[in-house]
C-alpha cells in the first residue's frame, strides 16, 4: 500500500487488477484505516478512472455473495443517488411496472442515504423479508417476474469501509459502485445519474462490461427522468436529449415528485401509482422511466412511444399492481 500511495501522489493511475487486489486486501484487514482513508481521498481528488472503478467492482463481486438467477434476460433500474431531490421511489415503482408488462427484473437496492425513502425502505415497509436464499430469490423472479436484492446481504466488502466512509463525510469511489455490484450481474440496466460527468464515466464502464444499457440524466440535476425539463439519454444505440413532450408528457412541477417527510408518505405514493390513483405527474414520471427500461430490454428495437404504451397498459390494466401483490405474497 505504501507503494500504491506514492504512485497516487505522483498522479499515476492504477490498473483494474491492482484495484481488485486492494479491495480484496481491505476485506482481509491487510491495511490500517489511515492508509485506506488516504487512498480514498487521493482517488477522489484526482478522479476515478474506468479501470479503477471496474477493479473495485470486481473485488466486491468476488468477495460477496453471488446470485445465479435462472433467467436469461432481466433488468435492474437504479439511480446513483445523492441528487438530494428527495423524490419518491420512482425507480422501484418503475420496476414493478416493467415486471407487470411481462419482463423480468432483478432490483438491487439499499436503505436511503440522502432521501426519505430508499428502495429497501419502501420494500421493507410492505412487510417483505430480505433474503439471500437463492431458491427463494429464483422463485420470486420466476413466479412474479421480479426479485429484490437487498445490497447489505451481498456486498460483504462494504462493512469493512463503512466507518471510514462515515468519518470522511464526502463521496468516495464507493458511492459510484452501488449501481455496478448487483450480485446477479444483469445483462440489462437502466441507470440514472445526477450529472453528465457521471454519464460519461458509466457509459465507458458499460461499454467495457458489454451489457445492454440506458443512462439517463435530467438536465436540472435529477438522477432519473424527472420530466421537470429536458433530459439526456445514452444507450447502446443512441445519445439524445429529449423534452417531456417528445414522449407525450407535460412538464412536471418538482413538488409533484417529492417523497414527503416520512417513510409512510413515500409508501403511500408508491402504492397510489401502482393503484392508478396518483397525481398525473407521478404516473407520467414512472411511465417515462419504465419505458426506457423496456426499450433497453427490447435491444432498442421498439420506439420509445411504443414502450410508453406498454408501460401505460401495465398500470391501467392492473397488471403492475397484481405483480406487486404477488411479490408481497411470495416474499413476506
Amino acid at each position: 500500500m505504501k507503494d500504491i500511495l506514492n504512485r497516487m501522489l505522483n498522479h499515476e493511475e492504477l490498473s483494474r487488477e491492482e484495484m481488485k487486489q486492494i479491495l480484496i486486501g481491505i476485506t482481509q484487514s491487510e491495511y490500517p484505516n489511515e492508509q485506506i482513508t488516504a487512498l480514498l481521498t487521493a482517488l477522489q481528488m484526482r478522479g476515478v478512472t474506468v479501470d479503477e472503478l471496474l477493479g473495485f467492482r470486481d473485488g466486491i463481486l468476488e468477495t460477496g455473495v453471488p446470485v445465479p438467477l435462472q433467467c436469461d434476460r432481466y433488468i435492474d433500474v437504479v439511480g446513483t443517488g445523492g441528487d438530494r431531490k428527495n423524490t419518491f421511489n420512482i425507480s422501484t415503482t418503475s420496476c414493478f411496472v416493467i415486471a407487470g408488462a411481462g419482463y423480468k427484473v432483478a432490483k438491487h437496492g439499499n436503505y436511503a442515504a440522502t432521501s426519505t425513502s430508499g428502495a429497501s425502505n419502501v420494500i421493507a415497509h410492505h412487510g417483505i423479508k430480505f433474503t439471500d436464499d437463492i431458491d427463494r430469490l429464483n422463485r420470486s423472479i420466476n413466479e412474479c417476474g421480479i426479485v429484490y436484492l437487498h445490497a447489505q446481504l451481498f456486498a460483504r466488502a462494504m462493512k469493512f469501509v463503512g466507518p471510514i466512509r462515515k468519518a470522511l463525510q464526502f463521496p468516495t469511489i464507493f458511492n459510484l459502485l452501488g449501481p455496478l455490484v448487483n450480485p446477479s450481474q444483469p445483462s440489462c440496466q437502466l441507470l440514472g445519474v445526477a450529472n453528465l460527468d457521471q454519464m460519461r464515466l458509466y457509459n465507458n464502464v458499460y461499454q467495457r462490461l458489454g451489457i445492454d444499457y440506458g443512462i439517463v440524466n435530467s438536465i436540472d440535476g435529477y438522477d432519473e427522468i424527472s420530466l421537470t425539463g429536458a433530459f439526456k439519454v445514452t444507450t447502446n444505440q443512441y445519445e439524445r436529449i429529449f423534452q417531456p413532450h417528445d414522449l407525450g408528457f407535460d412538464i412536471i412541477k418538482p413538488e409533484e415528485l417529492v417523497a414527503g417527510a416520512t417513510e409512510d408518505e413515500a409508501a403511500r405514493i408508491f402504492d397510489s401509482v401502482l393503484e392508478n390513483r396518483c397525481l398525473p405527474g407521478q404516473k407520467q414520471v414512472v411511465l417515462a422511466n419504465a419505458a426506457f427500461g423496456i426499450q433497453v430490454l427490447e435491444h432498442g428495437q421498439k420506439s420509445i412511444e411504443e414502450c410508453v404504451d406498454i408501460a401505460r397498459r401495465s398500470i391501467d390494466s392492473g397488471a403492475a399492481l397484481q405483480t406487486f401483490r404477488k411479490f408481497v405474497e411470495l416474499n413476506s
